[in-house]
């Protein structure tokens, strides 16, 4: 377990590198639709890009809470759209290569990843399936010299400069959830392309994309793991992801609050502050309480998962509760704006459009009551 003097210490980094590095540009990328790759490297020369992936591969081989912790504080600033981004290449497609690729693979891709110099996106939703996993036609047909992909998949965060992804292909389409495999699939080959990049509502800095494989052609070395066990790996890798996606909603929260807090202690209204407002006082109080309570069950999930016992339904639960809580904290922060946190010019607007993807991605709302549901009554 990281000790709290590495906390602080990769606390006070990170923040230091946001101001210098992030802060000023954040605005530009915003309007621009996507981060810059030299911040992705220079992530990388700061050690923040695999924070906890062994040293041996490039990493820092910090604790996991670590990578965590970065996700929070680039939430905490409104920078929605950067932490999706760093979620899935730090949280999530790293993890997925160093439990389950080769020697071989982990040599290939993990250093460039931890550098930056590699980017990385994972591609699940199709047009026509989204939780339905089983339900995908994305196809990968064996061939003398491995693997020929052919679909298409869409919102795909990180898909317009991923060098690299995970593709979750049907290898047995007879086989319904144990037909899937997942693949290692560099952008750069023939048969490869992107679509224009898709314009959302909020999270404007995170490259969303549609991808397309036609008659792609893959070295059987581009299987990840076992061919049939890619649905297996994608619940096993879930926790984490959703682990992810309650970092974002905690920091998210939190920085709403303090703008909110500073806001309402300069704002007056008939002749006193905002803040002195009874109304006022009781909201932020609420939001205060929700946000303790939110973190005592994220805490608690982290500590199960770090001992390797973190459940589906906790994960489920973690992500139904702090998304949908997200959504419902930040809207009531704006309400206490006024009419200044529906303009683009107060930073509560970001935050309010950001959140609304958190309920949405890594699972709807309504699947995470689904597979709660399930572990209570079953099918």
């Amino acid at each position: 377990m990281s000790s709290s003097e590495d906390l602080s210490l990769f606390q006070d980094m990170i923040a230091r590198f946001l101001d210098q590095e992030a802060d000023p540009h954040y605005e530009a990328w915003e309007a621009a639709g996507e981060v810059p790759r030299d911040f992705w490297l220079k992530l990388g020369e700061a050690g923040m890009l695999a924070v906890d992936l062994d040293e041996d591969y490039g990493g820092t081989g910090a604790d996991f809470s670590i990578t965590q912790m970065v996700i929070e504080e680039i939430s905490r600033r409104g920078y929605g759209g950067l932490a999706s981004g760093y979620n899935i290449h730090s949280n999530i497609v790293i993890p997925y290569l160093e439990h389950l690729a080769s020697e071989e693979q982990k040599q290939e891709w993990l250093p460039r990843m931890a550098s930056g110099e590699v980017m990385s996106a994972i591609a699940m939703t199709e047009p026509g399936a989204g939780s339905d996993l089983a339900a995908i036609k994305t196809r990968a047909t064996r061939c003398e010299d491995g693997w020929q992909l052919d679909g298409s998949k869409i919102f795909i965060t990180n898909g317009m400069q991923a060098d690299l992804v995970i593709v979750c292909a049907k290898t047995d389409p007879s086989a319904g959830a144990k037909g899937v495999s997942l693949f290692l699939v560099d952008s750069h080959l023939p048969g490869f392309s992107r679509g224009k990049p898709i314009k959302k509502i909020g999270q404007h800095a995170s490259d969303t994309a549609e991808l397309f494989f036609d008659q792609l052609r893959l070295p059987e070395s581009a299987l990840l793991g076992e061919e049939g066990a890619g649905f297996a790996y994608l619940m096993q890798e879930l926790p984490r992801e959703r682990l992810g996606v309650g970092s974002q909603a905690l920091g998210a929260m939190e920085g709403a609050l303090a703008l909110t807090l500073d806001y309402v202690q300069e704002r007056k209204a008939f002749g006193q502050r905002i803040a002195d407002f009874q109304n006022t006082r009781f909201k932020l109080a609420e939001v205060r309480a929700q946000i303790d309570m939110a973190r005592a069950y994220f805490d608690r999930c982290v500590d199960l998962y770090r001992q390797g016992k973190m459940t589906p339904t906790d994960a489920a639960i973690l992500k139904l509760q702090l998304s949908e809580m997200q959504c419902r904290t930040i809207d009531e922060c704006l309400q206490l704006f006024g009419g200044y946190g529906y303009t683009l010019e107060y930073p509560i607007s970001r935050f309010y459009v950001d959140a609304r993807i958190q309920t949405l991605y890594a699972g709807t709302s309504e699947i995470m009551k689904e597979v709660i549901a399930r572990s209570l009554l079953g099918k």
